[in-house]
């Protein structure tokens, strides 16, 4: 098995979409943070895989101090709790700058200095701060593009709907639980939580000293423009979970009678063809069954309340494409 392959082709198909989803609607997205998220997103998991520091730097190609170096830059702030010291630094130069080396290092003073100079060259590299003079008068400053992103009217509920569906997959979860899996800041994820809350979306509870959140419910209404990052969100998670736990399971095949996987199907056809309706129409088809069917066992299900820790759930997810000549929706 190539595994090789398998990751570069599924690493290009997931940027075409990340390159989709930030110039989406005419925004501009800020990616400078992305591939430090990827990175430590993946030596966390790869530690959950049993990994050590070693091994997981030799798969990155990198030195052991080279990649240790890199984790310390991207860990948490010694001077600022609660950010890595990536995004610590910069927020100081954007609220300071222009603002001297000088001056960032005593403000960073209880971090390592070689880490926060490596931070400071990884931001210039970046191309999100700019660096002017030489030696003792070297100063900082943030870019500053008009176009990186646009917060529109509803950003509050467009945050609360990616959390809401964090918590119907996760829950009950606690919000630091969450912020793993939502990577914004505290004040953003509480908001959005106390949004939830007052709409009765999700419900809290106390276990062990720790406040849990949950739901029993998640559904995005067909339409909703506000809600469709969050739609994105959980169709995304859904597929990606399904590949996961198929593979931990150690089964790479398709097997009668299985409970977990996935199928792809291509039909080619034409106008004029007779089964083109047909085709075209598996999408919307598959959407009626499965809310009616949703809707039957949320009837049951309040007739009839699971004992504590018995239900299982289901999560199916369905997606269609229509490319070629005359692949124009109908309207109306």
């Amino acid at each position: 098995m190539n595994i090789n392959l398998l990751i570069d082709a599924i690493v290009r198909q997931t940027t075409v979409l990340i390159a989709q989803l930030a110039t989406a609607a005419g925004t501009r997205a800020t990616l400078a943070h992305t591939a430090n998220q990827v990175f430590m997103d993946l030596v966390r998991e790869l530690k959950d895989q049993g990994l050590g520091n070693k091994v997981i730097a030799d798969m990155f190609g990198l030195s052991l101090r080279t990649y240790h170096n890199k984790v310390a830059r991207l860990s948490e702030s010694t001077t600022e709790r609660g950010r890595s010291l990536w995004e610590a630094v910069l927020a100081h130069i954007e609220e300071r700058g222009p603002v001297s080396r000088a001056a960032i290092l005593l403000r960073f003073c209880r971090d390592d200095v070689a880490t926060v100079k490596g931070v400071l060259a990884d931001l210039v590299d970046s191309g999100v701060v700019y660096r002017t003079g030489k030696g003792d008068g070297v100063t900082y400053r943030a870019a500053h593009p008009d176009d990186y992103t646009a917060r529109g009217d509803h950003e509050a509920e467009r945050v609360a709907s990616l959390v809401w569906v964090a918590v119907f997959r996760y829950g009950p979860i606690t919000q630091a639980e969450l912020a793993e899996v939502i990577p914004t800041d505290r004040a953003t994820l509480e908001e959005a939580l106390r949004h939830l809350l007052a709409n009765s979306r999700v419900t809290v509870a106390k276990e062990a000293d720790q406040t849990r959140y949950a739901c029993d419910r998640c559904v995005i209404p067909m339409g909703d423009a506000i809600g469709w990052e969050a739609a994105v969100f959980d169709h995304y998670q859904a597929m990606v979970t399904a590949i996961s736990t198929k593979l931990r399971s150690g089964r790479t095949a398709a097997s009668p009678g299985e409970w977990v996987g996935g199928s792809t199907y291509h039909f080619d056809v034409w106008q004029g063809h007779p089964l083109l309706d047909e085709v075209v129409g598996f999408l919307q088809d598959t959407r009626g069954r499965a809310v009616d069917l949703r809707r039957r066992v949320e009837t049951f299900n309040d007739q009839h309340p699971p004992e504590e820790h018995t239900a299982m759930r289901v999560t199916a997810y369905v997606g269609q494409t229509v490319v070629g000549p005359e692949a124009e929706e109908p309207t109306g």
